[in-house]
């Protein structure tokens, strides 16, 4: 397993270093220490075909990550415990930091689309999937609802969210993931705001009274943070 997941980070990472040391960095760091990714491949989180809105982009590496995933499952090189990866039909990222979007839409290319915006505002078409990691928590409650029913119209009847919180219940993970976030957010060159959590429960329930069924799924492993997946997703269960 170890050499495949080197193998995948090595392909998915390589774009970057014509982006700079910060940007091949960053990107090696987190695909291989936040175990979201691998997680959305073992899952089989993203059906294939799909239309996917990345809601908060960063410098695309998801994009980046699926597309390697791609290259090395029709490459012969796929490990066999896991689902095939997705072969998307369309990509669009939205993202707010302009320098983030210059490296996203480098390695993208033309065969997809990063637009520089707000996500309480930016246009964001329709999509079958819409992933949202990490990202909410940075803008207050009210808006994370508007947000939130944006992307509900966003998406088809059958449509699936993706989305990584952090559970404001999980004590010192939790706090110990506030101080990280912080740290990240003022490196990567944005002002230090106030962060706008709630409880898993409280998530739950926001998203159920949107319409959508939530699975919720543990996503820190190996790491101390307090993570947590959830798969909403709309239209009658089968």
């Amino acid at each position: 397993m170890k050499p495949f997941l080197k193998r995948l980070l090595d392909r998915a990472t390589q774009p970057y270093r014509a982006g700079g040391r910060f940007a091949w960095y960053f990107a090696r760091g987190k695909l291989s220490g936040d175990p979201v990714f691998a997680g959305l491949l073992e899952l089989a989180a993203i059906p294939d075909g799909a239309r996917l809105l990345d809601l908060g982009c960063g410098q695309g590496l998801l994009a980046s990550w699926l597309g390697a995933a791609r290259q090395l499952y029709e490459a012969g090189q796929w490990h066999d415990g896991w689902p095939a990866p997705p072969r998307l039909s369309a990509y669009r990222g939205v993202e707010l930091m302009a320098s983030d979007v210059a490296r996203a839409r480098a390695i993208v290319g033309e065969s997809a689309e990063v637009v520089q915006g707000d996500i309480r505002s930016a246009p964001f078409g329709k999509a079958d999937v819409v992933v949202i990691l990490d990202v909410l928590h940075y803008i207050p409650p009210e808006e994370q609802e508007q947000v939130l029913l944006r992307v509900r119209e966003a998406l088809l009847p059958t449509g699936k969210l993706v989305l990584r919180i952090g559970d404001a219940a999980g004590g010192l993970r939790f706090l110990y993931s506030n101080l990280v976030d912080h740290v990240v957010f003022f490196l990567r060159g944005h002002r230090v705001a106030k962060l706008h959590t709630r409880t898993l429960a409280e998530w739950r329930g926001l998203l159920s009274g949107m319409g959508f069924r939530v699975e919720s799924l543990p996503m820190y492993k190996g790491t101390p943070f307090a993570s947590t997946l959830l798969i909403a997703t709309l239209g009658e269960e089968r």
